[in-house]
């Protein structure tokens, strides 16, 4: 079954919609030009009452690898996200520092990007329309070059996520603003999403 990650949480209340709808992954977004960005101590305070099953991600955009190795080391998240222009020898470098999984995300707007992608030594890759929460998705069908298990993000919601887990069969689905309602996470959008990725909601192609 395709494993659903939230991203952008920021809120208690956020914390409780997740605990109780139960996806495999939140994100806490540590990059200062996100609308969604968190203070460190914020994500250290919310971290005690998600629950055990579920795995936080840290969000950072070109970020010191020393910050990023701290927030992994130090059991803030459980995974680290790399949003910006990482290269392999960034990769390399945080791996010096921390031993936690690493995923690297690519914006796909042609089959050269889908198949640079596939190559990152990061431990996931995930694809993205590149924009940056603005609800606009890219053609999924560029996914046929990628080899390897993938996040799909990029304008994702209840409305096209059975849609985008039939077509490109990724490894998980990532969603933001696709469950945000004034800019803030919206449980009952939330807990559709769920029930559309996991296929309680069918998606038919006439």
């Amino acid at each position: 079954m395709t494993k659903i990650k939230f991203c952008g949480l920021s809120r208690p209340c956020d914390i409780a919609y997740v605990n109780e709808l139960r996806p495999e992954y939140i994100g806490f977004v540590f990059a200062k030009e996100s609308r969604r960005y968190v203070l460190p101590e914020t994500a250290a305070a919310l971290r005690p009452a998600l629950g055990g099953a579920v795995c936080p991600v840290g969000v950072f955009v070109n970020e010191p690898p020393e910050n990023v190795a701290e927030l992994l080391n130090g059991g803030v998240i459980d995974m680290a996200q790399l949003h910006g222009q990482e290269d392999e020898a960034y990769i390399q470098k945080l791996r010096r520092l921390t031993d936690k999984p690493l995923i690297q995300a690519f914006p796909i707007r042609c089959a050269a990007d889908a198949a640079a992608a596939a190559r990152s030594s990061a431990d996931y890759i995930l694809l993205d329309s590149g924009s940056g929460g603005t609800g606009k998705h890219f053609d999924w069908s560029l996914t046929a070059e990628v080899s390897r298990s993938y996040f799909l993000a990029g304008g994702l919601s209840a409305d096209n996520v059975a849609q985008a887990v039939g077509m490109a069969r990724p490894y998980a689905v990532d969603v933001s603003s696709g469950v945000e309602t004034g800019g803030f996470k919206d449980f009952e959008k939330m807990r559709r999403f769920v029930q559309a990725a996991r296929g309680e909601i069918k998606w038919f192609s006439f």
